[in-house]
């Protein structure tokens, strides 16, 4: 009997909210229906007249003011920095391997950890262990936070944890080279990292898990949805990203894959 396959999205959906980023990253998509769109089609077709088509309605669509960060997406290397992989020029999404994209899947439950808590590599090794996989080359390591069930509401931003440069490295250079999570950032949320950096005046936290992306590139989503529904291994993502020239970061539409 052919094994079921089942689909897990993974991607949330870009709307007007305004808890999904702060406001001046906020995505602001603005409709045109089946009326609205008559101008546009009109002008592409002289001597056309509404009543002539069917149901008396020309097309709908959308304008987008957005970033390459909104929406569930992934940073390429030149988000991080300018250089990476030992002083190479960093490279854009447009440049990302495809094999990357396209590997089995680790999940690693972190919801019991405090907001704003920065992941360590003990930490990490320590849920691998408990989860009892080895990391191998090219998996996707995906970080369940608890902003995951927080996103599109108050609150969002501040949620969950982050993964330190230790952790990030540890999975890097394990062979890993595509991870993502489903908190606003890979780092700790900013209102903590703030706080701790008004006490301690050490730069080094800042972006400290993006940053790690100088020494080894890789690609990093953010905004993930439904963690919760996947096991901890014994899944395929699939996270291709849009093609965008040497753009920091493209749109993802991540899905798991999982056999049965």
């Amino acid at each position: 009997m052919k094994p079921e396959r089942r689909l897990i999205d993974l991607s949330v959906t870009l709307d007007n909210n305004p808890y999904t980023d702060p406001p001046p990253l906020l995505p602001r998509i603005e409709y045109m229906d089946h009326q609205q769109g008559w101008p546009e089609m009109a002008a592409m077709f002289p001597g056309l007249s509404l009543d002539q088509l069917p149901g008396n309605e020309s097309w709908a669509a959308e304008r987008l003011f957005i970033t390459t960060h909104s929406g569930t997406h992934m940073d390429a290397p030149w988000h991080y920095a300018s250089t990476t992989d030992g002083g190479k020029p960093a490279w854009g999404i447009d440049e990302l391997p495809l094999e990357w994209c396209l590997q089995a899947g680790v999940k690693l439950d972190f919801r019991h950890f405090d907001d704003g808590h920065v992941i360590s590599a003990a930490e990490v090794e320590a849920e691998l262990a408990r989860i009892g996989h080895v990391l191998q080359p090219l998996d996707i390591v995906l970080v369940n936070t608890r902003a995951g069930s927080l996103f599109g509401q108050p609150g969002y931003l501040d949620a969950g944890v982050g993964m330190g440069r230790e952790a990030t490295l540890y999975l890097l250079d394990r062979g890993v080279r595509v991870v993502g999570t489903d908190a606003w950032s890979w780092d700790a949320p900013f209102k903590y990292t703030r706080e701790r950096f008004a006490a301690s005046g050490d730069a080094a936290i800042i972006w400290e898990g993006h940053k790690a992306g100088r020494d080894i590139g890789y690609g990093q989503m953010e905004k993930l949805a439904n963690l919760e529904q996947l096991p901890a291994s014994g899944f395929t993502v699939s996270c291709f990203p849009y093609k965008i020239k040497h753009a920091s970061a493209g749109f993802v539409r991540a899905v798991a894959i999982i056999t049965e």
